[in-house]
């Protein structure tokens, strides 16, 4: 026999063998799939795509699938992974120093919540995106998150322009946002079932800076207001004025373009108003780029009482800035650190560690627990699907770094039914308002004295005599 035929007979009797067998043993069943793990690869390919609605329709017997294949350990398939998107400012005209911070906290959230064992059983990859503290690069940065990236939810989010804009592309689509330091009220007052946010109110945040300035035993004729023009700046510096005048307090605003760099304009006509206080709405760099610009100029906050911008709590970014800036008082969000809760003090240990700093932001903080409160929401929920993240997150009760975490208005308690004003929709109530003061040069936030409110005060302010 040539060898091509004995090749061709070797080839007939394995093909019989084969079928002998498959005929013994019937047709191999499909392998099933957990939550959005893909299907096997004798499956058709439109199973690979199903949703966790379609994973929850499955037989039963699913479950009874060796462990390892729904371990979402390292080895777990690219498709296993959840995505939740991460928004921040990394690049100018944003507030760099912030968004990098946060960038590191929700870093360090996802690296936590996968040596956990991650979510469902699956890896958590988190998606970052630079908003540039700009409302258009907001949108494009929260379209491409939700229809490229496919997360499932998104946390982070520091300047309320990006907020404002950034929420209409979530509602649009169903994807529930936790908001980290987004302020402006509109933010949650629209009332969208996917908005959600634990950074403070605005409104609230005024509230606190004129309870202080006129509970001062100081006189105070006349504060200037330093705003850039954005849904930060502008209803805060319209509802500070509004608060001053009621108050008999007289102040003039001025408005800058945000990531303005040279402020000496500007400084001469604050120079004029002849201020008792100055108020900094700018954020980030140009927030420094004011301060100390104004403290070459005699009118910085050794020479005029000043509230400058949170950012300068961030104590290395601020002096190496703003070396003439002692004596400056800051917001700070959250517990003073000697109230610190096990997760915040916990936080506070890998953060420090990751970035060399001494301590953490109160927007780290933020951004830490909004992938955290997201990651139990995800949790509860028992599937990735938007809806029952946002019926989750309505219901939750979350031990976080700020303290406990709830959304008391929602829709089982609207702001009709609990006689409030809809700024409270999925609004976190109690996070705490401080106002610390730089009162060494160099100091860092860490010790800086609290000194007010009265029930947080660490210490005695520092008042200078403004000339």
């Amino acid at each position: 026999m040539s060898s091509s035929k004995s090749m061709r007979w070797l080839i007939t009797v394995l093909v019989l063998m084969l079928a002998l067998v498959i005929s013994a043993c019937g047709a191999p069943a499909a392998q099933e799939t957990v939550g959005d793990a893909p299907a096997a690869e004798e499956a058709p390919a439109d199973a690979a795509a199903s949703s966790d609605a379609a994973a929850e329709e499955a037989p039963a017997e699913a479950t009874e699938a060796p462990a390892e294949e729904a371990s979402g350990d390292a080895a777990a398939a690219e498709g296993d992974v959840i995505k939740i998107g991460a928004l921040a400012p990394l690049s100018a005209p944003g507030t760099v120093v912030g968004g990098e911070a946060m960038v590191d906290a929700m870093r360090i959230a996802a690296d936590e919540i996968n040596a956990n064992g991650g979510l469902l059983g699956r890896p958590v990859e988190l998606v970052i995106e630079d908003s540039e503290g700009l409302p258009e690069r907001g949108t494009a940065a929260m379209e491409k998150l939700i229809n490229q990236d496919q997360v499932v939810a998104v946390g982070g989010g520091y300047h309320s322009s990006v907020g404002v804009a950034a929420k209409e592309v979530a509602h649009d689509n169903g994807i529930p946002v936790v908001f980290a330091e987004t302020w402006n009220d509109t933010i949650t007052s629209a009332m969208y079932p996917e908005i959600f946010r634990i950074a403070p109110l605005n409104s609230e945040v005024t509230a606190v800076d004129l309870n202080w300035l006129t509970s001062l035993p100081y006189e105070i004729g006349n504060v200037v207001i330093l705003t850039e023009n954005t849904d930060y700046g502008i209803p805060a510096a319209q509802e500070t004025a509004a608060g001053l005048e009621a108050a008999g307090i007289a102040s003039e605003t001025f408005q800058t373009d945000i990531g303005t760099q040279d402020f000496s304009a500007i400084i001469d006509r604050i120079r004029a108003q002849n201020p008792d206080f100055i108020l900094v709405l700018n954020t980030g760099e140009a927030g420094f780029n004011f301060q100390q610009q104004a403290a070459e100029q005699g009118i910085g906050p050794q020479d005029v009482p000043m509230l400058c911008n949170q950012d300068g709590l961030e104590s290395n970014a601020y002096w190496t800035n703003v070396p003439d800036g002692n004596l400056c008082f800051l917001r700070r969000v959250g517990l003073p650190v000697e109230l610190y809760n096990d997760v915040a003090k916990s936080f506070v240990e890998r953060y420090v560690e990751l970035t060399g700093k001494t301590t953490a932001e109160s927007y780290a903080l933020e951004a830490y627990d909004s992938i955290m409160i997201i990651a139990q929401a995800i949790e509860e929920a028992g599937s990735t699907d938007p809806a029952a993240i946002i019926d989750a997150l309505e219901n939750i009760s979350y031990e976080g770094a700020l303290g406990t975490i709830t959304f008391p208005v929602n829709s089982k308690n609207t702001p009709e039914q609990a006689g409030m004003d809809p700024k409270w929709w999925h609004q976190f109530p109690d996070p705490a308002i401080t106002i610390v003061q730089y009162q060494e040069e160099g100091q860092d936030s860490l010790d800086a004295p609290v000194v007010f409110p009265e029930i947080y005060q660490t210490g005695d302010l520092v008042w200078v005599t403004a000339e």
